[in-house]
């Protein structure tokens, strides 16, 4: 899949960051980090500790934020790709990434990490995508991203909506009162979250299960959906965008904001 300026996706953000040091003194450090506003995340960190900034970057700016990956479907997941990026050699994931090479920048270093990151599970099946906030600062990974990852540049898109900003008997009267399952034909019940098609016009409702045995039927070895078609309008869909989709708006931002305000591994070094 070629680059793309990334259609707004609906749905909440969950974005890892990486931070490039501008200051003369520190220029070519590079952090990262996990966010659910990158604006607003990069201010902090260069507004210092008082302002939410973390530990490692604070009093070392100007920071600047070159790349985010986002499109992740839960904040813990983001979370778990953030301390693997860290910390590539204590992930069993990435035991065949090399160390460092002498010589090699920490910039350079990052982005090789986040190459062979993007092919290995469970990131490699994720509806990722891959966003340069700074186009003088691209490189080409190697390896390239799979090819449901688009490569996009500029600001993320915009946020999805709150909860509280639909109201939930809208997603009660489009379920109707005996709203059946599209694969097994047995009715949804109240308690029920089933997953819905985005595509306008498209009906589709259906247990979670139900639709990955549907999608597992091309990857009978596989335990989690990449990727299928919609029973309802034929279309191709993510897993994890439709996912990603039926948990919005089951949390408050502010909670998200808490994750990202301060790390354990930045107490660890103070």
């Amino acid at each position: 899949m070629g680059p793309t300026e990334g259609t707004a996706r609906p749905g909440r953000f969950f974005g890892v960051y990486l931070l490039y040091c501008l200051n003369p003194r520190h220029r070519g450090r590079v952090y990262v980090g996990f966010t659910v506003n990158p604006a607003r995340r990069v201010q902090q960190h260069n507004g210092g500790r008082r302002k939410g900034g973390a530990w490692r970057t604070s009093g070392r700016g100007p920071w600047e934020m070159v790349l985010v990956v986002h499109g992740f479907p839960s904040a813990v997941a983001s979370l778990r790709f953030e301390w693997a990026w860290q910390h590539p050699h204590a992930s069993r994931r990435l035991a065949h990434v090399g160390q460092r090479a002498r010589g090699e920048a920490s910039f350079a270093f990052h982005l090789r990490v986040l190459a062979h990151m993007l092919q290995v599970p469970p990131w490699a099946r994720l509806p990722l995508t891959v966003r340069w906030l700074r186009a003088d600062f691209r490189q080409d990974l190697c390896p390239p991203p799979p090819p449901h990852m688009p490569l996009a540049f500029g600001p993320p898109p915009p946020r999805g909506p709150r909860r509280g900003d639909v109201p939930s008997v809208d997603r009660e009267s489009e379920l109707g009162a005996e709203a059946h399952c599209a694969v097994c034909a047995r009715t949804l019940q109240d308690e029920e979250s089933p997953l819905c098609c985005p595509h306008p016009g498209c009906p589709l409702r259906a247990h979670v299960i139900c639709l990955a045995e549907e999608f597992l039927q091309e990857e009978p070895g596989q335990l989690l959906p990449l990727e299928g078609q919609c029973p309802g309008c034929k279309n191709s869909l993510l897993w994890g965008d439709l996912i990603r989709l039926s948990q919005t708006g089951t949390k408050e931002n502010e909670e998200d904001s808490e994750l990202e305000e301060e790390h354990w591994t930045d107490l660890l070094e103070n």
